[in-house]
């Protein structure tokens, strides 16, 4: 009797516990639950509210809903740096890019850019310019990629390389501006720019005004209001009014994976249905094999890498990967999560600044280290409509004020650095912030500033163990390299649990 009451009591908390989870529905879209009132009722307080919202997947990225993983390094491996210990956190959901961005995607960005700017700026298309150059090796004969690897039909799909941290930055920036416009024309609120109208002696005002759409400058400058559609949004009174963040109609901004959402991607720890994830996974696939073991493709090479010296690709007519150098970015198998690519091909660059010992004090919730938070400049006119300051690619402008700025956040550094048996050798004045940091436990010593970023995965010229996606390394966030590209992500809003729609 005894064990039949404490199974009861077990079932009972189990049923209890399910039911909590779930919400009661009887939140009314219609009237406030505070004050009774009634929303999007023009006779009232004229209060909009979107009752129909419904999350939608920017288009080319997939839905990841988050959790709990265990982040950090695996495998034994004497001789690997101690910068990332492994440790539990959580993730919140997110979007991801399914492909690397490519070489394709990258073409009409600097079409885009010399549509705009071509004769008016041209130094603004020349700062979005892959460094081609970066094929060029002192002992290897590589100008054929260096004349067509970007430009040639022939590597559309292939993954864009000689792109610094900051060019991805500014594709992000540009690709969030395009979508948003993109999804104001398809609701009818404002009309496409008619580029064919381009003159090429426009002046920067009239530039930004009639063919630049940037998100932040329409939502913060009262002053700017691009070309009105066919349906103009209106308020409760027939008044036009701009789009807002609470019309559900703008996405979130584009921007580089946080090096937790990266990791957390790439090994995608899908639970099963004991709503356990498996454990020790060395790489993005399950196993501990390079090789595919399934009966379907047993054998076939899981990535892009380098098997041993001077073995890029395998013999002549027994190719392993395939690809002598990168490959298309829909190439071999995705992971749980249909992400391709994720190990090997290229490293991608990730937004996080490098440090050694970020892992002792990250927060557990959505680790990052590089938060500079930014505070919109905002003005008055005459008329005492709020206005915006823009910069050279007519985008809303926003300052780091003192204090907001915690890129380097207890990283050891003369300020935060505690009690220790290791003397700061080789730092200069703590005030002088390009000075950088230190590793104090480091004998090589490496010079590491709060411009030093962190780039994961491995690529076609790495050995197997990069591929591992708990490794990490580093690079100043102006340089380039022909083994690094990168992909998107955005933050999900809402619901993380919900399904979501797809943006065709």
């Amino acid at each position: 009797m005894k064990n039949v009451t404490k199974f009861a009591f077990a079932l009972t908390t189990i049923v209890l516990a399910s039911c909590a989870s779930q919400p009661d529905n009887n939140i009314s879209s219609t009237s406030s639950n505070t004050t009774g009132w009634k929303y999007n009722d023009g006779t009232s307080t004229g209060f909009e509210v979107n009752p129909k919202f419904k999350n939608t997947t920017p288009i080319g990225m997939v839905a990841i809903q988050g959790g709990q993983f265990n982040i950090g390094s695996r495998g034994e491996y004497i001789t690997a740096p101690r910068d990332n210990h492994r440790r539990s956190i959580t993730v919140s959901s997110f979007y991801m890019d399914k492909y690397e961005v490519s070489n394709l995607n990258w073409r009409e960005y600097l079409h885009w850019m010399q549509l705009v700017f071509g004769k008016t700026a041209p130094q603004l298309v020349e700062q979005a310019q892959p460094d081609q150059t970066v094929w060029r090796e002192e002992l290897a004969y590589n100008e054929p990629y260096l004349q067509n690897y970007f430009e040639h039909p022939a590597f559309n799909n292939y993954p864009v390389v000689g792109v610094t941290w900051e060019q991805a930055m500014d594709f992000c920036t540009w690709r969030t501006d395009r979508v948003n416009e993109m999804a104001l024309v398809k609701a009818g609120i404002i009309a496409a720019p008619d580029f064919s109208s381009l003159q090429g002696n426009e002046d920067f005002e009239d530039i930004t005004k009639n063919f630049i759409f940037n998100t932040n400058k329409y939502l913060y400058d009262e002053t700017y209001n691009p070309t009105v559609g066919k349906r103009p949004k209106k308020d409760l009174n027939g008044n036009e009014r701009k789009v807002r963040r609470s019309d559900g109609i703008l996405f979130a901004d584009f921007r580089l994976p946080t090096e937790a959402e990266w990791e957390f991607a790439a090994y995608a720890p899908v639970a099963g249905q004991d709503g356990l994830t498996t454990e020790g996974k060395i790489y993005p696939w399950s196993g501990y094999h390079v090789r595919n073991i399934s009966k379907k493709q047993f054998g076939q090479l899981q990535a892009n890498f380098v098997r041993g010296k001077g073995d890029m690709m395998g013999v002549s007519g027994a190719l392993n990967d395939g690809a002598v150098i990168t490959a298309p970015v829909n190439a071999y198998f995705p992971n749980d999560f249909g992400l391709y690519n994720m190990a090997g091909n290229v490293n991608e660059w990730v937004l996080d600044v490098y440090r050694t010992t970020t892992f002792e004090d990250a927060a557990e919730y959505n680790t990052f280290r590089g938060n500079e938070y930014h505070t919109p400049l905002l003005g008055k006119n005459e008329n005492g409509q709020q206005i915006c300051d823009i910069d050279s690619l007519g985008r809303a402008m926003a300052e780091v004020r003192y204090g907001d700025d915690l890129r380097n956040y207890k990283d050891g550094d003369p300020e935060t650095i505690l009690n220790t048996d290791f003397p700061l050798f080789a730092l200069a004045d703590s005030t002088d912030v390009e000075a950088g940091y230190k590793d104090p436990t480091d004998v090589l010593a490496p010079h590491i500033t709060d411009k030093t970023r962190v780039y994961k995965g491995g690529s076609w010229k790495d050995r197997i163990y990069w591929l591992n996606p708990s490794t990490r390394r580093y690079m100043d966030q102006d340089k380039c390299s022909s083994t690094i590209g990168f992909r998107c992500a955005m933050s999900m809003t809402g619901d993380e649990g919900s399904e979501n729609e797809t943006v065709m």
